[in-house]
């Protein structure tokens, strides 16, 4: 038998099966985890500019980048977490989702810092003009604002980071050797989408759509 079709033979089918390859979590790892944001974790959230949004909906789950100015999460009060919907593309897959199924995770990374925090909770996406006004950023406030209610908080180790090398710039790639999005495009619609003109005009259109 390959590899391969091991890897589709020796399936966990139960949580039981699960614990007995993995066992039980250490105490940190169960202590750190509460219903509130303590100043320790508010802490992080007021020094990220890059959230990432999971979401679940009958479509299916999505997970979306949220980034901005550090500390663009707001913290309303210890239970409530504000974000801004800025612009974007307009699929609005991650509001759809919340407003049929409000359940949410939020992963905090901070630059530099091994420590991430997570967030799960649960979400609605609120349109009160006052609320939008006050995350208006050069004079543009933003269409929505997802108010999501904190179920639990705690720190993510550092391992993942540490192996990844993620801040360490010299584990990073040249953009240059990755397909840029018009190429994607153009490959995607057999060229009758003009991905070079795409490409040319992204500086310019993101400087003027970016709040």
């Amino acid at each position: 038998m390959t590899v391969e079709a091991s890897a589709y033979s020796n399936v966990i089918e139960t949580v039981e099966e699960l614990e007995a390859v993995y066992g039980q979590p250490s105490q940190a790892s169960i202590i750190k985890e509460i219903d509130r944001v303590i100043p320790a974790y508010a802490a992080f959230i007021e020094a990220s500019p890059f959230v990432g949004l999971a979401t679940s909906g009958p479509e299916g789950l999505d997970c979306s980048p949220r980034g901005d100015q550090p500390g663009f999460v707001r913290i309303h009060d210890e239970r409530t977490l504000m974000m801004p919907d800025r612009r974007g593309n307009n699929r609005i897959d991650s509001l759809r989702n919340i407003v049929v199924d409000g359940r949410v995770g939020l992963l905090f990374f901070v630059p530099g810092s091994g420590t991430t925090l997570r967030v799960n909770g649960r979400a609605r996406v609120s349109v009160d003009a006052e609320l939008c006004a006050s995350f208006a950023v050069s004079g543009k406030a933003p269409r929505s604002v997802i108010v999501v209610t904190v179920d639990s908080i705690y720190f993510q180790c550092a391992r993942a980071i540490h192996r990844s090398r993620l801040w360490d710039p010299e584990s990073w790639i040249d953009p240059a050797d990755l397909p840029t999005p018009g190429a994607i495009l153009g490959e995607l619609s057999r060229g009758e989408f003009d991905g070079n003109k795409y490409d040319a005009e992204w500086p310019e259109r993101a400087a003027k759509t970016m709040w």
